[in-house]
């Protein structure tokens, strides 16, 4: 079974969307399995603090490696082959690949980063996976993390009714996904494309092929430079 265990400062926003529509059902169901740990428990100070501020001066604070490393050392005791993943801008870009590849594993552990950061040494002593979902920055790696997990929950067995449903979309083959259709015939004088009601297969899939290659080239010409390698 899939078992995720996420640290952060604010396990209330788990579940989330994570309890709704497909992925909720699959928690209700027993098929994966979420649990959120809050970070300050591991500190030993009245307060609570998980962090300081950064070394060599500079703006906001960063979160100590020694209550984090407690933290995961808590959650993920070896030999627990989970993989261990940082959310952060500067980490890898997600790939449907490497949420395949997790799909394939037995879960993950996921560090919600806050504040500036965290600490350089936490990170290599823990061998942390740093992971981006995009150029942007957010107020914390939580909505990140949703987003991971969804991505992955989706894919393992049983969640979704139609199993290719997880395969023909975009990204799966290197394209983006082609464009659909479905009723009326007409809507506000835009007819269905008249080759999906030809009832010719072969048809309908060499249009649906060059529709997503158009789309790629439009949108994503970087898509078809080839495959990105799958990281761990």
């Amino acid at each position: 079974m899939f078992r995720a265990t996420v640290l952060t400062l604010y396990p209330e926003m788990f579940p989330g969307a994570l309890g709704l529509s497909l992925a909720g059902k699959a928690l209700e169901r027993g098929d994966w399995a979420l649990e959120a740990v809050q970070i300050r428990d591991f500190a030993s100070d009245r307060h609570r603090t998980i962090d300081d501020t950064p070394a060599g001066g500079g703006a906001g604070m960063v979160m100590r490696p020694d209550i984090l490393a407690k933290a995961i050392d808590a959650v993920a005791p070896s030999p627990d082959a989970r993989p261990k993943l940082l959310m952060s801008p500067r980490g890898r870009p997600l790939t449907q690949r490497r949420v395949r590849a997790l799909a394939a594993g037995p879960g993950a552990m996921i560090l919600c980063g806050r504040f500036e950061g965290v600490d350089q040494r936490v990170i290599e002593a823990r061998g942390l996976e740093e992971v981006s979902i995009g150029d942007y920055i957010l107020s914390g790696g939580e909505p990140a993390a949703l987003v991971l997990l969804d991505a992955v929950v989706r894919l393992l067995p049983g969640v979704m009714g139609n199993a290719a449903s997880g395969t023909e979309e975009s990204f799966e083959n290197g394209l983006l996904e082609h464009p659909h259709y479905t009723r009326p015939q007409v809507f506000e004088g835009r007819p269905i494309p008249q080759v999906l009601t030809s009832g010719n297969h072969a048809k309908i899939a060499a249009w649906r092929r060059g529709e997503a290659e158009r789309l790629t080239r439009e949108r994503r010409p970087d898509l078809l430079a080839g495959p990105q390698p799958v990281t761990k």
